[in-house]
């Protein structure tokens, strides 16, 4: 990269990374929960009744919980129960907290039916939490019963106006979320091009290099599939004609199919290294990746800020010095000893590149006509692309089985819960509910989520006790504590979906902050923070390891059978385009869907393994070049697939490749039955090889076709011998 644009792009990044994020959901969601948990202590307390603010705050607090991303009405709906259950449970747990006993019971009850609640989804399993929370921060909070009455009629009050404020936030913006989180999923495919550019990096380690392109991999189907969430389970936006709602599907649509493009940009990098390092091609590839993913970020920002992304003019200039550059070693391949499939991979790789270029132009072009009613229509089956989970009866019962994940993780909560009511009772501290609070926000359901979250909460804790305390320290002046407080709330709220650390360690100074304005200590505040935060800590993690524990590599077999699945499914609709030569766009683009969903499912879980015990952590060797050779498997299904719709690739021949993809599919089909065990028996499957092609072939199309079924059954090949080394 020539040094200006190197420095140009050091003072951009970081002045574009604050815009984005101002710009972004996370602040847009902290701003929203500040106001609403800050606004009523602050004008009641004008009015002499600040303790009726603060529980007001109380009822915003948990139901801004449940306020996260999705359809409006699912939000709404979520809020609402919300509202009816902490009013239900603070009445019951005002009126039973004198009893030890009693509230022991409630506590224990409520913490296993209320996780059970995970069955039905993260909403639902937030309205859970949020239950839970009003319930512990209520427990030692003993008042006559006419109070708890009035207490649980102003928490009501207090989650109904932050649900009034978080659906009058969506009706003057209603398209404003759905921008943001199109914007998020379209950064994570710029950064997923990058992590593909440093591939052509001289001295690349390849390994790593391939985690972290599974990893991102994660990330951009977690991101895409918030958007089909938002999008296609939005009735306004799904039936609306107005040209906003039409914009977005169709940079969304046309987003899936560029990340479909880079995802089929897969060479062997290794043999391209060795031929071209010396040369310096390598790098030209590199800088023109990562200009790509520039223009991605700058359609990102436009979608947020409203402005109008740059077409990208120069990079079609220097895609056209790199053709130049390719004929240039192609006429003095001879002299420099380079192969002729050296030469074709760079071709090929340069055509892909073009391609995604274009489908970038096209994006950019949509920008022009965002206003007008006269956009092209993308006709989609919505349905067919989201999954709705039904509140059914029948799956709590069936679920209450050890066999359950989820059965194990109420049962722990709920002694967990128990073990930390009894320590917080023997403790006799002013703030014990620190105790069950932190248990609440650690347990999750599996071990290295837990674990994760432990670390996360008690350096956030720690680091944000000692900035508070400092803060106190040197600030005396109640306008200057305020104006921290707010940086501190909107901090803690902005960040609790994107760093929990962060978020924590804003919280605990505001926390501080706040008892200070209430009269309290602060040195003994922060100590018993930090020590009741350390207890409950301990206590979770525990539990998470010797209680009803859940571990990744129960979830191992089926998530690698959910991969080998997709990737057949995926299989099967690209060959339709050179055996039938028809195309059923919803079924290829579910099949597509699918793989994304079942390699993201893997790739996070081998992720997850890795915070285990070694005990537990089985076939990792294995499971990770499994996971890599299916990634490879559908990288080349995709280029299969682009060889057609891209550049209109046909096979006059489809017979002489058929016995290649029927043996592909039984590769596959006998690795998930030693696998799944429906078979003790190892078939000698061998590979089928390919009638020559004629010797006048020269580079044609059906060549080129042929050799991709033929990657495919290697792969697979490979794939099968695989699971033969794995039993699960």
């Amino acid at each position: 990269m020539p040094q200006h644009e190197s420095r140009y792009m050091q003072l951009r990044e970081p002045v574009r990374n604050i815009q984005d994020f101002l710009l972004s959901t996370y602040f847009a969601d902290g701003l929203r929960i500040t106001t609403g948990v800050l606004l009523p202590p602050l004008i009641l307390a004008q009015f002499g009744h600040f303790n009726y603010g603060m529980t007001l705050s109380l009822g915003a607090l948990c139901a801004s919980v449940v306020d996260t991303p999705g359809p409006a009405v699912h939000r709404r709906n979520a809020m609402l129960i919300t509202t009816a259950l902490i009013f239900i449970f603070s009445i019951l747990t005002g009126l039973t907290n004198r009893n030890t006993y009693f509230i022991g019971i409630l506590l224990v009850v409520s913490s296993f039916a209320l996780s059970m609640f995970n069955l039905y989804g993260t909403r639902a399993a937030a309205i859970g939490t949020a239950t839970l929370l009003v319930m512990v921060l209520s427990i030692d909070d003993i008042r006559p019963w006419q109070e708890v009455l009035l207490h649980a009629v102003l928490i009501l009050i207090g989650a109904l106006w932050y649900s009034g404020l978080s659906y009058v936030f969506y009706r003057l913006r209603p398209y404003r979320v759905l921008q943001q989180f199109l914007s998020d999923s379209i950064l994570e495919v710029s950064d997923f091009l990058r992590a593909k550019a440093r591939f052509y990096h001289q001295n690349v380690d390849y390994d790593a290099q391939y985690a972290e392109l599974l990893k991102l991999q994660v990330s951009v189907h977690e991101k895409q599939e918030a958007v089909r969430e938002i999008m296609f389970k939005t009735r306004e936006i799904v039936r609306d004609s107005n040209p906003e709602s039409r914009f977005l599907l169709l940079v969304f649509v046309d987003m899936v199919d560029l990340f479909e493009q880079v995802m089929s940009t897969y060479y062997n990098y290794r043999s391209l290294h060795e031929q071209f390092d010396s040369i310096g091609i390598l790098h030209t590839y590199e800088r023109i990746i990562n200009k790509i993913a520039q223009s991605l970020d700058d359609v990102a920002f436009a979608l947020k800020s409203g402005g109008r992304p740059a077409p990208p003019r120069q990079l079609a200039k220097d895609i056209n010095a790199l053709k130049e550059e390719i004929a240039n070693l192609e006429r003095n391949a001879a002299a420099q000893k380079i192969s002729t499939n050296g030469i074709l991979a760079l071709k090929n790789i340069e055509v892909n590149l073009e391609n995604i270029l274009g489908r970038v132009k096209t994006i950019i072009g949509y920008f022009k006509t965002r206003n007008s009613r006269d956009q092209k229509r993308e006709e989609i089956d919505t349905e067919k692309f989201i999954t709705r989970q039904s509140i059914d009866k029948k799956l709590f019962f069936d679920n209450l089985t050890l066999k359950s994940s989820v059965f194990r993780h109420s049962l722990r909560v709920a002694v967990v819960m128990l073990i930390g009511f009894v320590v917080a009772k023997s403790l006799n501290s002013s703030h014990s509910y620190w105790i069950l609070l932190t248990i609440l926000v650690i347990s999750k359901p599996g071990f290295s989520l837990t674990k994760q979250r432990n670390i996360e909460r008690i350096i956030g804790t720690v680091i944000g006790g000692i900035v508070g305390t400092v803060v106190l320290y040197y600030f005396n002046d109640q306008r200057t504590l305020f104006v921290i407080l707010l940086i501190c709330m909107i901090g803690s709220y902005s960040f609790q979906r994107k760093n929990y650390v962060v978020s924590v360690l804003f919280m605990t100074p505001y926390i501080l902050i706040l008892f200070d304005f209430l009269g309290m200590g602060t040195m003994d505040i922060a100590k018993e923070r930090i020590y009741d935060t350390l207890i409950g800590s301990a206590i979770a993690f525990l539990a998470s390891y010797s209680l009803f524990p859940n571990w990744e590599s129960e979830k191992l077999k089926e998530a690698m059978l959910e991969i080998l699945e997709a990737n057949m499914n995926y299989f099967k609709q690209v060959a339709r385009l050179y055996f039938d030569r028809s195309y059923d766009r919803t079924s290829y683009k579910l099949a597509r869907k699918q793989v994304y969903v079942s390699t993201a499912n893997l790739a996070s879980l081998f992720q997850r393994m890795f915070s285990e015990p070694k005990s537990k952590q089985l076939y990792i060797k294995e499971v990770h070049q499994f996971t890599a050779l299916n990634h490879l498997l559908s990288s080349h299904i995709a280029t299969l697939s682009l060889y057609n719709k891209e550049h209109d690739f046909s096979h006059d021949h489809p017979d002489d490749i058929r016995p290649v993809y029927s043996n592909t599919l039984y590769l596959l089909e006998n690795g998930m039955d030693i696998l799944s065990k429906a078979s003790d028996t190892r078939a000698n499957v061998p590979l089928i090889k390919q009638k020559d092609a004629p010797a006048d072939a020269g580079d044609s199309e059906e060549l080129f076709i042929a050799e991709q079924f033929d990657r495919i059954q290697k792969i697979a090949y490979d794939i099968y011998r695989l699971t033969e080394k794995i039993n699960i």
